[in-house]
């Protein structure tokens, strides 16, 4: 099957911002434009085509990315619509990692949202460029100057309009397009009727002077160009446009569009942005990644069809009609339904049985993939999320995927016997599906443990198990994930000796512990000196020294960032095992590290309050009663906003305290910030509560 299109004319781009921004409407729109569906689904009636998901249409959020396939002007989309909500940021990351751009979109009223900073964030990681949208302009309060300030503060001075709204709120009608310096009236509410006239009189002066900083911007990219601007003469619309695509692929130039996707507005000039300036693979070049066998040999792939096959999982999602379907982008090469390939992060073949081109939740089967594109297989069982599939005779390994530790966490029990067996599988695959999602048994209680990064993503995965697979069950209420970590540096022996009739147990060993940089997690290092421990039952000291922290020490909570250092020891001829040893380790470490004293941790997250006026000084001492830290206040269109500090722990139920307490009309968001001690009282209280 030959090639479709180019790959000079593909573009591989998500929808990313804040929740509530109209990522899910943009896209809808899209849709329709590119003519790939013939009516415009809404997302408060519950009827997209990209938030497929009943929990998605039932509460009008999206949940999972969801990927389609359309066509603009002799080019090929592929288009990932991301969700906006912290709790589900694992798939804003994932989908980012496989994309070449981004469009960005941002509510006319609220400009930079807590969501769009993290997300923007993430594009700086994985050195995506993007384009701007400042939607829902026809609302109440919007105002487009007030949002492109907000980027330029908030996230980057390289961001420069290339239109202006013509009007605002209920009198938004067009827009002016500072390149041909026209104006774009819309004369019918399906965004079809568009009518090419002059600007109008009152915004020419205007018009001129954000053309005029725009063009000051664009000219850095090209000296001669330069030249011709500092000269006084006209710069032709195409130089122009080249060199903001030049600026746009470089990180030094982000193009502002305007519109309002929910009236119809703007979503053409969009998509022509979209072509015209974010990057196609070709742009991107090549994709590095390293040998399985050498880890320091970098390996480079062009992005083309004649180099060996390299592809990257992004995304497992379980298909109740054909079992495990397996995300992936295709960077190099090309790879045919039926064909055998190398998963290097197992070191295992694989068959591909199928492959689908995805259009959200409906597929369509194909015989082959080439390089740019993004696709889905069925029929591979060991591969998972950032797993590298590659030619069996080229290996290489391309960067893993790093996610978010969970932040909260329930204990979940099944209802009948049945329930039971059909829960364990239920568990399995959704873990499979979402790297933030984790399963876990208590061994003092026996209960099954839940955890992942706030209280909407776990009441999604119960909602999910009780839909999906049918699985009826009993919830707890919704604990924090409190971490441990060591004071300071100590040393602890572990000695373990059990005489029986015939061969006894026995292990002996002298350890150190150290808290480590935050992040840098379990280090084991051995320092022993003249076979006072053999190299056989090294291994086993780690292991139980890393099971003892993951264990806890004060509290029963896992102690994190730690450096265990095995120095010294004893052994005996008969009687050593690596059993005994690693008894020993676990005793080592849980000696020394009451030595060195343990505090516990907490999640704070970033919380953003919008709040009425007169209702900020209850806001306020409220959130000083949860020991919030208060970072900054500020005005947004007659509302007060507020950004502090606050633990998780203080947050449970904040909704409906805050919605009580301001009539309804305040709101909140909130987002993973860091850990940070809890205080002594704080402490004494959680070690009570666990002990009971």
């Amino acid at each position: 099957m030959p090639r479709e299109y180019p790959i000079d004319k593909y573009r591989n781009f998500g929808v990313i911002a804040h929740i509530d921004a109209g990522k899910t409407t943009v896209s809808e729109r899209i849709l329709f434009y590119t003519g790939k569906k013939h009516k415009i689904g809404e997302v408060h009636e519950g009827d997209t085509t990209m938030d497929w998901m009943e929990q998605e249409r039932e509460r009008g959020i999206t949940i999972t990315s969801a990927a389609t396939t359309c066509f603009w002007k002799g080019h090929r989309l592929n288009l990932i619509d991301t969700p906006g909500h912290i709790d589900f940021t694992v798939e804003v990351k994932r989908s980012l990692r496989v994309l070449d751009g981004a469009a960005v979109i941002f509510d006319g009223v609220a400009g930079v949202e807590p969501q769009s900073e993290t997300n923007w964030h993430y594009a700086d990681d994985y050195k995506v460029p993007r384009v701007c949208f400042i939607n829902k302009l026809d609302r109440t309060g919007a105002d487009f100057y007030k949002d492109v300030k907000s980027i330029l503060d908030r996230l980057t001075k390289n961001a420069y309009p290339l239109q202006l709204p013509i009007g605002t709120e209920d009198g938004f009608k067009g827009i002016v397009d500072l390149l041909k310096m026209k104006a774009f009236v819309y004369y019918d509410e399906m965004g079809k009727d568009i009518r090419e006239e002059e600007i109008p009189a009152d915004m020419v002066a205007l018009a001129k002077e954000w053309r005029t900083k725009m063009i000051e911007k664009i000219v850095e990219q090209d000296e001669n160009s330069m030249n011709k601007f500092l000269a006084g003469e006209e710069i032709p619309e195409e130089e122009l446009k080249r060199l903001i695509r030049k600026g746009t692929c470089k990180f030094e130039f982000v193009p502002i569009l305007c519109g309002s996707a929910l009236k119809n507005k703007g979503v053409q000039f969009l998509l022509d942005a979209i072509v015209d300036y974010l990057p196609s693979p070709a742009d991107i070049g090549s994709v590095k990644g390293t040998d399985p066998d050498d880890h320091d040999k970098v390996i480079e792939r062009k992005l083309n069809d004649t180099e060996p096959l390299t592809a990257i999982m992004f995304k497992i999602a379980a298909d109740p009609f054909i079992g495990k379907l397996c995300f992936f982008r295709v960077y190099s090469g090309t790879l045919k339904a039926g064909s055998y390939v190398l998963n290097t992060a197992t070191g295992e073949r694989e068959r591909i049985g199928r492959l689908v081109r995805l259009h959200a939740n409906t597929r369509e089967d194909i015989d082959e993939v080439f390089s740019g594109d993004i696709a889905a297989a069925v029929g591979l069982k060991n591969t998972f999320t950032g797993h590298t599939l590659c030619d069996e005779n080229n290996p290489i390994l391309l960067e893993k995927f790093t996610f978010p530790e969970p932040v909260i966490s329930l204990a979940i029990e099944p209802k009948t016997k049945v329930d039971q067996e059909k829960m364990g599988i239920a568990l399995s695959k959704l873990a499979e599906e979402d790297p933030t999602f984790r399963v876990r048994s208590d061994e003092e209680t026996g209960q099954v443990i839940i955890s992942g990064m706030g209280e909407l993503h776990l009441d999604i995965i119960v909602d999910r198990m009780k839909r999906e697979f049918k699985v009826e069950c009993n919830v707890g209420a919704p604990q924090v994930a409190f971490k441990e970590r060591l004071k300071k540096p100590a040393e602890g022996e572990g000695k373990y000796i059990k005489q029986t009739g015939g061969r006894g147990q026995y292990g002996h060993c002298y350890v150190r512990v150290e808290p480590g940089v935050f992040g840098t997690g379990f280090i084991f290092e051995d320092e022993t000196t003249g076979g006072s421990i053999p190299k056989e039952f090294i291994k086993p000291i780690g292991k139980g020294a890393e099971e003892a922290l993951e264990r806890g020490i004060l509290a029963g909570y896992p102690v994190i960032d730690t450096k265990v250092t095995v120095y010294d020891g004893s052994y005996h001829d008969v009687d050593s095992s690596e059993m005994a040893f690693k008894i020993a380790g676990s005793m080592a470490v849980q000696d020394a590290a009451k030595h060195a004293g343990v505090s516990i941790l907490e999640p704070i997250m970033k919380t953003e309050v919008i709040t009425p006026d007169n209702f900020m000084g209850e806001v306020i001492g409220d959130l000083n009663s949860k020991r919030a830290i208060i970072k900054e206040m500020r005005d947004r269109g007659g509302m007060k906003i507020i950004d502090a500090d606050v633990p998780l722990s203080e947050l449970f139920g904040y909704a409906t305290s805050l919605r009580s307490m301001t009539q309804g009309r305040a709101s909140y968001s909130i987002e993973f910030s860091h850990y940070s001690d809890v205080p002594k009282n704080v402490e004494a209280q959680i070690v009570e509560g666990k002990r009971k």
